[in-house]
């Protein structure tokens, strides 16, 4: 890709409060937009927290200039971190003095976003915003009883509308979430741009062989967090007729692992659940191709790019009836919805598709193929850029 003709490259800088090495969809999307726009051409510059501790620096990847500051652990998230605004401010408006970009994009409305996009609209920068959040994501790791957590989301949502309602084009990954946003954060134009995925990444080279299972096998990717229900996932593959022989693979770390663990050997699954820990982008594209079928229990995905990229590869999935995933099905087309939390929906969905003959399997992968070109990493980028370059809501909406 390349920037577009007679058009000058942008500095960019983009915002983003969890970026890689974090293993999550909002730090995905960050990196592979930063590496998307660097291959069109432009000067990008990433803003996020230090992994560790240590004073702020900057870094020179592949993907952008990656600056990072100063950052503290919680005691509740494995890898999370935040930093406090006294010590970032003066950080933020160096940095603006120094690379003076021509737009912002944050990728939320918290600590780095937050005061990034209020250095950029007291300079007149152009600001975009995207929402990849949701007040769910953070019940887990809030140690308060669950009306004070509705207290906290209320508080969260109002926040976004404040800050998010500054910037000049706030997109978030799916109609869902912008419906949420409008009834929530009070947002009156939000635009529906899918994260976007590279699907022909995912496809079986001409000359590769992947050898599958030798059992029938369900595969979950993801973080390995309360909102994502794995054990639903296990309880449900535990209720399935032993005659189906039906296995799990679930790739990801996280803060449940240990109850997962205890929970596969309660049910005597030790021989049919797999756990594959953190893998690489290789081993995970590995991993969806070899699996018979994806299942995304999460009940709070803004879009999932797991789902994207397992129906990428050719796979049917089996999704919960949540947030954004039922975009991501027709029902009986490219998989099945079942009814969140509910291992005995679940357990016959899985029986149906399993049940089914290798050749309507493969059907429903196809179909899972076919329908995300929709979600074209390319022409994610591309609106993006029309958005940088001034493009308003009221300009892409059709």
């Amino acid at each position: 890709m390349t920037k577009s003709d007679n058009q000058p490259p942008l500095t960019i800088l983009i915002a983003a409060d969890t970026y890689p090495p974090h293993v999550n969809g909002a730090a995905q999307f960050g990196y592979r937009l930063a590496k998307g726009m660097t291959a069109r051409g432009h000067n990008v510059h990433v803003l996020a927290c230090r992994p560790g501790k240590g004073a702020s620096y900057s870094e020179f990847s592949d993907e952008a200039t990656v600056h990072r500051l100063r950052s503290h652990s919680v005691p509740t998230h494995e890898y999370f971190r935040v930093t406090f605004p006294w010590e970032i401010k003066k950080e933020i408006g160096l940095l603006f003095d120094r690379i003076q970009p021509d737009v912002v994009h944050i990728q939320s409305h918290y600590m780095i976003g937050e005061h990034v996009l209020y250095e950029a609209v007291k300079r007149g920068i152009r600001v975009v915003a995207t929402n990849h959040f949701m007040p769910e994501n953070l019940n887990p790791f809030l140690p308060f009883p669950q009306w004070f957590k509705d207290i906290i989301g209320r508080i969260s949502w109002r926040d976004m509308g404040k800050v998010m309602g500054q910037a000049d084009v706030v997109t978030t990954p799916t109609p869902l979430a912008a419906k949420a946003m409008h009834q929530h954060a009070f947002l009156r134009k939000v635009l529906p741009l899918s994260n976007g995925i590279d699907a022909a990444a995912y496809e079986l080279r001409p000359d590769e062989t992947v050898e599958r299972h030798a059992s029938p096998t369900v595969l979950f990717a993801g973080r390995l967090a309360e909102e994502k229900h794995v054990d639903v996932l296990i309880d449900a593959v535990a209720k399935t007729s032993k005659d189906l022989d039906i296995h799990l693979e679930i790739v990801g770390g996280g803060e449940v692992r240990p109850a997962l663990d205890a929970q596969v050997a309660r049910l005597g699954l030790t021989d049919r659940v797999r756990f594959l820990g953190l893998a690489s982008d290789a081993e995970l594209r590995e991993a969806y191709i070899r699996a018979d079928v994806f299942c995304m229990p999460g009940t709070a995905e803004l879009q999932s790019l797991v789902t994207l990229e397992a129906m990428s590869a050719s796979t049917p999935v089996l999704l919960a009836d949540a947030m954004a995933l039922p975009h991501l099905v027709r029902d009986g087309e490219n998989g099945y919805l079942f009814t969140p939390k509910d291992s005995d929906d679940l357990a016959a969905k899985l029986t149906r598709v399993f049940s089914l003959p290798d050749h309507e399997r493969e059907a429903m992968g196809k179909t899972s193929r076919e329908m995300v070109e929709n979600h074209s990493i390319g022409r994610t980028l591309q609106t993006f850029e029309d958005i940088y370059r001034g493009a308003s809501y009221d300009d892409l909406v059709v």
